[in-house]
C-alpha cells in the first residue's frame, strides 16, 4: 500500500517543479552613466527591455532619496527563461552552494563578470559588470496565493521544500550544491 502511495506522487502532475520565471538585478547605487550601461547590459544579455529600480526610502548618509533611480532588472518567464538559466549557470561552472537555496523554492546567486555567459562578448562601452540572478520555483495550483478572488494560502504538503528545490536543480540542470 505504501509502495503504490509513493508511486502515485512521482506521476502526480500537480507535484511537478517547474520554473516560473527569473529576475536579473543590477544595482548601481545612482543614476547617470552606471544605470545606462546596466540597461543596456541586461538588454545585450535577454534581448527584452529592462526597467530602472527607483529607491522608496530617504538615506542621506548614501546620498538616497525617493524617486533616486539606482538599478535595473528584467524578468523572463516560459522556456527563453529556461534556456537563459542554462547559459547563466555555465557562467558560474554550473556550481553553487547550499546556500543559495531558501525554504520557499527560490534561488538566487551571482555572477562576477557578464563575460563568462557563453555567447556575450565584452563590450568596451558597458566594461565589466556583475548583476544578481533569482530563479522562483513553483508548482501547478500556486496560482491561489496570488489570484484576485479567493486568495488561499499554498499547503504545506504543496510548499516547495529547500531538498527539493535543490534536487530540481541538480535533475534539470545539473547544478553541483556545495
Amino acid at each position: 500500500m505504501m509502495n503504490q502511495h509513493a508511486q502515485l506522487q512521482k506521476e502526480n502532475v500537480m507535484r511537478k517543479i517547474r520554473v516560473e520565471k527569473i529576475n536579473l538585478n543590477l544595482g548601481v547605487g545612482g543614476s547617470g552613466d552606471k544605470l545606462d550601461k546596466a540597461l543596456k547590459l541586461l538588454e545585450k544579455i535577454t534581448g527584452r527591455k529592462p526597467v530602472a529600480v527607483a529607491t522608496k526610502k530617504r538615506i542621506p548618509t548614501w546620498g538616497l532619496r525617493p524617486g533616486l533611480q539606482i538599478g535595473a532588472r528584467v524578468t523572463m518567464r516560459g522556456k527563453k527563461a529556461e534556456s537563459l538559466l542554462g547559459n547563466l549557470l555555465k557562467a558560474v561552472d554550473s556550481k553553487m552552494k547550499e546556500s543559495s537555496f531558501d525554504d520557499a523554492g527560490n534561488v538566487s546567486f551571482g555572477i562576477a563578470e557578464y563575460i563568462n555567459i557563453p555567447g556575450v562578448k565584452y563590450d568596451s562601452e558597458i566594461g565589466i559588470i556583475g548583476f544578481e540572478v533569482a530563479v522562483t520555483l513553483q508548482r501547478p495550483g500556486f496560482r491561489v496565493k496570488r489570484r484576485r478572488m479567493m486568495q488561499r494560502k499554498v499547503g504545506r504538503k504543496h510548499r516547495i521544500t529547500h531538498a527539493e528545490a535543490i534536487a530540481f536543480m541538480k535533475e534539470r540542470f545539473g547544478v553541483h550544491v556545495e
